[in-house]
């Protein structure tokens, strides 16, 4: 039999998370899963979790909360395979206030729906991603996305306000165009070509969206072996009003200022000003001045419903 560790951020959009959990433990029981439920106390325990859960044996381990619980979860199962350890597979339950990686792999935000997914045991391989810099020099594996420029410090104002779903998003992003509305000139290096350039944002995806549900890379895959790389130009204040409809749309592809690459591998050196940035909603650096990034193909298993 599947044993499952569920691992809940009980801090997850702002307490969502606690209030999920005994709707979790209700709707497991009932569905006959074999499973032990563990709460994260402190940032980055999601990671020792994770890691203990893989050396104990679970076959499944499920990140209960958003993008930044999957982002521990992940991490810890990572290091439990550095270690020779078990490599169980990933489940996702969405209790947070960012739930962008799920979408991605078709998950439902849906609890109940999420619990029969669980218990359906469809299991995918896909990409992750690692980045090197800023507060992880040691690295730091991803899901989802690493952010530079204005998505991270929208990332940190959105963090201040009440979970207020996609509206909180909008209000950080408002709120982000008069706080920060010139990023860095980069050199970008991807795979075997590079690009200098003014950039308000620049994007290393491999799943497809942000900010609970602005589509920044529609076209992304996570099992196809290259992020989409997404990278917006310098613009004005009141252009940076008149993209948003196109993000929310995912039709940002036809602006001239935003460009669109695909690439395995990924160097960005801030040549003027600094580089503040993100991955999967956690703060990575403020004022750095590169980051390494790679994708490892097909690393981590995933419990996800068929395509």
């Amino acid at each position: 039999m599947i044993k499952y560790m569920i691992i809940a951020n009980p801090n997850a959009g702002h307490g969502k998370g606690a209030r999920a959990i005994p709707e979790i433990e209700q709707g497991l029981t009932r569905l006959g899963l074999d499973f032990d439920l563990v709460r994260t106390e402190h940032v980055g325990h999601g990671i020792q979790l994770a890691h203990q859960a893989a050396l104990a044996g679970y076959d499944v381990i499920v990140a209960a909360g958003g993008d930044g619980t999957v982002n521990e979860v992940l991490n810890g199962l990572m290091e439990a395979r550095q270690a020779g350890k078990n490599r169980p597979a990933l489940g996702v339950l969405c209790t947070g206030r960012g739930n962008d990686f799920a979408p991605c792999i078709n998950i439902p935000d849906d609890l109940p729906a999420a619990f029969q997914v669980l218990k359906d045991d469809h299991r995918r391989m896909i990409d992750i991603g690692r980045v090197v810099g800023g507060k992880f020099p040691q690295g730091r594996y991803f899901a989802n996305n690493v952010g530079v420029g204005f998505d991270a410090i929208g990332t940190i104002e959105v963090a201040k306000l009440p979970e207020w779903g996609m509206f909180s998003f909008l209000i950080a992003i408002l709120k982000t165009i008069f706080l920060y509305y010139k990023g860095p000139t980069v050199r970008l290096d991807y795979d075997d070509q590079a690009l200098t350039t003014s950039t308000l944002m620049l994007l290393t995806m491999n799943g497809k969206r942000m900010g609970t549900g602005f589509k920044m890379a529609p076209d992304s895959k996570p099992d196809d072996g290259l992020f989409d790389l997404v990278i917006v130009r310098q613009v004005s204040r009141l252009r940076i009003f008149s993209l948003i409809p196109h993000f929310m749309k995912g039709t940002q592809g036809s602006q001239p200022e935003v460009q669109t690459l695909r690439a395995a591998k990924v160097a960005i050196t801030a040549l003027e000003g600094a580089l503040p940035a993100q991955s999967d909603g956690e703060i990575i650096c403020v004022e750095g001045k590169r980051l390494d990034i790679e994708l490892l193909p097909r690393q981590v298993e995933v419990v996800c419903p068929q395509e």
